[in-house]
């Protein structure tokens, strides 16, 4: 499998092309400081640096055309403008729908969050609930493209403990909770719920909510 993922340097991405590459795959993965090509390469991936913030579609076409799937795990990060946010969180993932689209990629996976409905909630700061409106008006855009066959993941509180390889994982709808949930989730089983729906042509057209849990992930999206 070819596969793009925006954001290649994050630690999700980073893990899911470590997977990837240990079978063979062929990954790119999308990253916008050139210190970071070393990271990349280090896990199995080759790396494109392109800074989603400022690029034009055309540039962005380049690296996914041809590519039979594009994940996108960039994220704004912390302690950043409400603008940056939104250019990150939202403005970059339309940009990369229109270039998927354009690119002749059929397959997208978008990585939100947990929360992704909750930003108004009673308590929620005002950083974090920027961070929310833009992923909740990305989700809407990949929602509206009909051409792609795409899946959302919206994992838990991210962490670093290691992975156990299950996890529960509901089928949830376009409507988030309306309170916001911190059950935790980690990085390691993120990825490889991002491979197996990768692996899964059934899971297009559907919304999963990922937390730590006991269930086998190939079992999990059977029965979500």
């Amino acid at each position: 499998m070819r596969v793009a993922i925006a954001g290649g340097h994050g630690q999700v991405a980073r893990r899911l092309t470590r997977l990837l590459a240990a079978r063979g795959d062929d990954i790119v993965g999308i990253v916008r400081n050139p210190g970071h090509v070393e990271d990349v390469r280090r896990v199995g991936g080759a790396a494109a640096v392109l800074d989603l913030e400022h690029a034009g579609i055309d540039e962005v076409v380049a690296p996914l055309a041809g590519r039979d799937a594009v994940v996108f795990s960039a994220g704004s990060g912390s302690s950043v403008t409400a603008a940056r946010r939104k250019k990150v969180d939202k403005d970059a993932v339309a940009l990369v729908l229109d270039a998927a689209e354009r690119g002749g990629v059929r397959r997208f996976l978008h990585v939100s969050s947990i929360n992704v409905g909750c930003a108004e909630s009673p308590g929620i700061g005002e950083g974090y609930a920027d961070y929310l409106r833009a992923k909740h008006a990305a989700e809407q855009d990949v929602f509206a493209r009909e051409g792609l066959a795409w899946t959302v993941l919206r994992p838990g509180v991210l962490t670093d403990d290691q992975g156990s390889g299950t996890v529960d994982l509901v089928a949830g709808g376009r409507i988030a909770p309306e309170s916001p949930r911190f059950d935790t989730v980690s990085r390691d089983d993120v990825a490889a719920v991002l491979l197996a729906l990768l692996d899964r042509p059934d899971t297009a057209g559907r919304i999963y909510v990922v937390v730590g849990g006991t269930i086998p992930i190939g079992r999990a999206i059977d029965i979500a």
